[in-house]
């Protein structure tokens, strides 16, 4: 099926479910799946934006810049994960925990307001990583449209671009307690600490990176085109001084780079180039 066909698959999918919710988080799957939803529904599509600790401010101000610059209508609920001790514990159901608690809220808000449907931006590359949300997804009947038009991540990428839309090329950005390794409990110190480290790596420049949290030690990702540039001495200097201030001990770059869900890949710390006490 050609992209044109899948577009229109897409807001055939749309049109079916009447006044909805989007789960909107800014990234490009539910940017291109928010505007899209807003250009066939109009007003009966809203975005809705699940605000709590594990969501970097970066991202919050970004989505909602991105909604006002199209004219997406959005809202911001808050959700509470953090109160779930299911959650806090940082097994690998982390996720689906997640996603039951914003689909809960979303639930109640869609009642309140008179929604008929709720849409997320799972798309068909999401199912062949471990995504325990969707299972939560299922639960709770939420639409998938970008998923049942067989749209893959490069296609909305595509169409995002042909749409002149900024975030077609917009890094991925999973929640911030994605960073920590399971079995580590999720606690406000090790979020903010992420946020603040992914933060001080882009005021360097990287623009794809991660930072992830195995207690003493911050593991650091940065795509590998752009990896030449950490690796001097001068910046290991940076990466000390960044993360120490942080509450680390120990920081390591991480040789593979960068890669989404690399936390499901191994329960073990990946090779490393350097390790800096």
């Amino acid at each position: 099926m050609d992209l044109s066909a899948k577009q229109q698959r897409l807001e055939h999918s749309l049109r079916s479910l009447g006044r909805t919710l989007i789960a909107y988080s800014g990234g490009v799957d539910s940017a291109y799946l928010a505007w899209v939803a807003n250009k066939v529904l109009g007003g009966d599509v809203l975005a809705v934006i699940a605000d709590s600790p594990s969501l970097a401010r970066t991202q919050l101000q970004d989505a909602l810049a991105f909604a006002q610059e199209h004219g997406i209508a959005v809202e911001v609920v808050q959700t509470s994960e953090m109160d779930r001790p299911e959650y806090v514990r940082n097994d690998r159901q982390r996720c689906f925990h997640c996603k039951d608690e914003l689909f809960q809220v979303m639930e109640a808000f869609a009642a309140k307001r008179g929604f008929q449907s709720i849409a997320y931006g799972v798309n068909v590359d999401d199912q062949s990583d471990f995504r325990p949300g969707q299972a939560a997804a299922k639960q709770h009947h939420i639409a998938a449209p970008l998923l049942e038009a067989g749209l893959t991540k490069a296609d909305i990428r595509e169409l995002a671009r042909a749409a002149g839309l900024r975030v077609w090329e917009k890094p991925a950005s999973a929640c911030l307690s994605s960073r920590i390794e399971y079995g580590r409990p999720v606690t406000l110190e090790a979020l903010s600490a992420v946020e603040q480290g992914e933060e001080a790596l882009r005021h360097l420049g990287f623009r794809q990176c991660r930072v992830r949290h195995h207690g003493e030690i911050a593991r650091i990702e940065i795509a590998q085109d752009e990896l030449p540039r950490a690796l001097t001495p001068e910046m290991f200097a940076v990466f000390t001084r960044t993360f120490k201030a942080l509450g680390f001990t120990f920081v390591a770059i991480d040789t593979e780079g960068f890669r989404s869900g690399s936390m499901n890949a191994a329960k073990t710390v990946p090779p490393l180039i350097k390790l800096i006490s």
